[in-house]
């Protein structure tokens, strides 16, 4: 039954508040740009946020990064050449430092002052090479979300990227409602269970978090497998996902045979660290990097385990794809009604809306003071906000 118009009209006043595919990005954010064994001694390009990037690695060491366009003729500098420290345009031959600065033109013997490119600020921690997208003056390594335990000598880790073509806020979504895996996954590692069980939500500004409690279940195999929980039939399994930054989720998962006293019963945790890093308004960079705390000198559970979630984590992107394609051909008014179970995305999406409210707003004080800017950040604020209206 079509819902009348006045519960139709709230619907989406109610949906005016969050984010979408055609909101804003929010630049003044740090995101992954890599993982550091992409860092190596050649060009590598990558579209972070609307904005082509080249990045490399010096010979000493450190990581850099910037515009992926030369400043003479716009020729992407990705097609360029290393040449020690310094990056060869492949057109004219401009040479650039790892700053992004100008240092030579061959077709004249003095070097123009005042020529280069936006570098972006960077900061490499564990296994990630982190970018800071908006004013470098407030690239702030301490608003990078703790994540010590990707370096933990308790943890055996694994790591994998996928590209999406869909939306970064319809896989924080997706990520923040687990009630899916009773459907999506219900081949890989959802339960019939999983949906019905009983939940926890926490709402907190910039962080958001849904915890499930699903006892008794047996479980999928690749936590029974794992685990040596193949013949429980009163397992538990509580799963913790959590909204960290606009670039950074984590799922926490937590099993035990729950006939077992609590004080005496062996408990097993595994962990992903679900990296997204918007390439433009319908595309993804999805890196992610799972682990566990148990049997940690066990490698046929580290290659079982990371094999297994990397096809359900692939029925994700199958899923939101499926979705995105629906969104781009709508051609109707729309309207999407929400579940107690979606406050925690609801919230989570608020949060979005009002951050990239608030970056575009600073983006475009910057213009109006004459600082600088990367055209693609102006340009990709103008087609969001064109998408929008």
């Amino acid at each position: 039954m079509t819902p009348n118009e006045q519960s139709i009209s709230a619907a989406r006043k109610a949906a005016e508040q969050w984010a979408t595919r055609d909101t804003p990005f929010i630049f003044d954010e740090w995101y992954v740009l890599g993982f550091s064994h992409e860092f190596e001694r050649t060009l590598v390009k990558r579209t972070v946020l609307g904005r082509d990037l080249v990045f490399f690695r010096t010979e000493g060491g450190t990581p850099a990064a910037f515009d992926d366009r030369c400043v003479h003729r716009s020729y992407p500098l990705s097609r360029g050449t290393l040449d020690g420290d310094t990056l060869v345009c492949g057109y004219h031959g401009f040479r650039y430092n790892a700053e992004g600065n100008v240092v030579e033109v061959p077709s004249q013997k003095s070097c123009p002052k005042g020529l280069g490119v936006h570098a972006y600020p960077l900061c490499e921690k564990g296994p990630l090479v982190w970018v800071w997208m908006g004013d470098p003056a407030e690239a702030d390594e301490g608003k990078i979300p703790d994540q010590s335990w990707l370096t933990s000598s308790d943890w055996v880790t694994n790591q994998g990227y996928m590209r999406m073509e869909a939306n970064y806020v319809s896989l924080h979504e997706n990520l923040l409602d687990l009630t899916h895996l009773s459907y999506v996954h219900a081949k890989s590692f959802g339960t019939p269970d999983y949906a019905s069980a009983p939940y926890q939500t926490t709402v907190e500004e910039g962080y958001f978090m849904l915890e499930r409690h699903v006892i008794p279940t047996r479980l999928p195999p690749v936590w029974a497998k794992s685990t040596g929980l193949e013949d429980c039939a009163n397992a538990a399994r509580v799963a913790k996902s959590e909204f960290l930054s606009p670039a950074l989720h984590e799922t926490t998962a937590t099993f035990y045979d729950n006939d077992l006293p609590a004080e005496s019963r062996p408990e097993f945790s595994a962990r992903t660290a679900h990296i997204i890093t918007p390439e433009s308004k319908t595309s993804t960079h999805y890196f992610v990097v799972d682990g566990r705390c148990f049997a940690t000198d066990e490698d046929w559970i580290t290659d079982f385990m990371h094999e297994q979630l990397l096809v359900a984590f692939k029925e994700d992107i199958d899923a939101l794809e499926a979705l995105e394609v629906t969104l781009e051909n709508w051609n109707r008014p729309l309207y999407e009604f929400s579940v107690a179970s979606d406050h925690a995305s609801i919230s989570m999406r608020k949060y979005l809306k009002k951050r990239a409210d608030a970056s575009e707003v600073k983006l475009h004080r910057r213009l109006h003071e004459g600082c600088s800017v990367p055209p693609a950040s102006l340009n990709q604020h103008k087609e969001a906000g064109a998408a929008a209206k």
